[in-house]
């Protein structure tokens, strides 16, 4: 009978030491969950701190790519302003040289008209003298002095009409007036109606 009772008492003993152990190994189970839990929160809370300042630097570099893009657009309309301005002061430079090339003609014109006027006022002893012949009146229509000679070969020959000008001339053909000046041999700017240009060469 005592026998049973110590063997009770020594299983009530092992069982309460399990239950001990056990309490114990789930209380050390359960601090080690709480460290791993902390552990983890603290870690999301990290996450979401670094997603937050992500978010916020995207915002400011969209906004800096939308001024970006702003600017672009005006820097655009600008430019093609400026090239307006550009194109309407090329076509007003263009307008003024031709002008000033007119004005030139028209004062060499006026000269050469003047110029003619005396020498029908004060014939010389000469022409007075000699008749005119079929040669001399063909030659004083040129107004030179003389005809250039255009031979077939020679390239496109220009008969001047009333109202034209040298520079016209030179632009209808598509060539210079120094060209036009040094094929013909002329030393300046004036031509008279009837008189023969040579105006391009093979």
């Amino acid at each position: 009978m005592r026998g049973e009772y110590y063997v009770n008492k020594l299983m009530l003993r092992a069982g309460y030491r399990i239950v001990v152990i056990i309490c114990g190994g789930l209380l050390m189970g359960g601090c080690v969950m709480a460290e791993k839990y902390d552990a983890e929160k603290a870690r999301s809370l990290n996450f979401q701190r670094l997603l937050a300042q992500e978010e916020k630097r995207t915002g400011e570099l969209d906004s800096e790519v939308k001024r970006a893009k702003n600017e672009l657009v005006e820097y655009d309309a600008r430019n093609r302003e400026l090239t307006a301005q550009l194109q309407a002061t090329r076509e007003q430079m263009a307008r003024a040289q031709e002008e000033a090339e007119a004005m030139k003609e028209s004062a060499l014109l006026e000269r050469k008209a003047k110029a003619d006027m005396k020498r029908a006022v004060t014939p010389t002893r000469k022409s007075a003298s000699v008749a005119p012949t079929a040669d001399s009146m063909d030659l004083g229509a040129s107004g030179l002095g003389f005809a250039p000679t255009v031979s077939a070969g020679s390239g496109a020959v220009h008969v001047v009409k009333p109202g034209e000008t040298l520079y016209r001339i030179s632009r209808q053909y598509g060539v210079t007036v120094e060209k036009v000046r040094k094929w013909n041999k002329l030393s300046d700017d004036i031509i008279e109606v009837g008189q023969k240009l040579i105006v391009g060469q093979e």
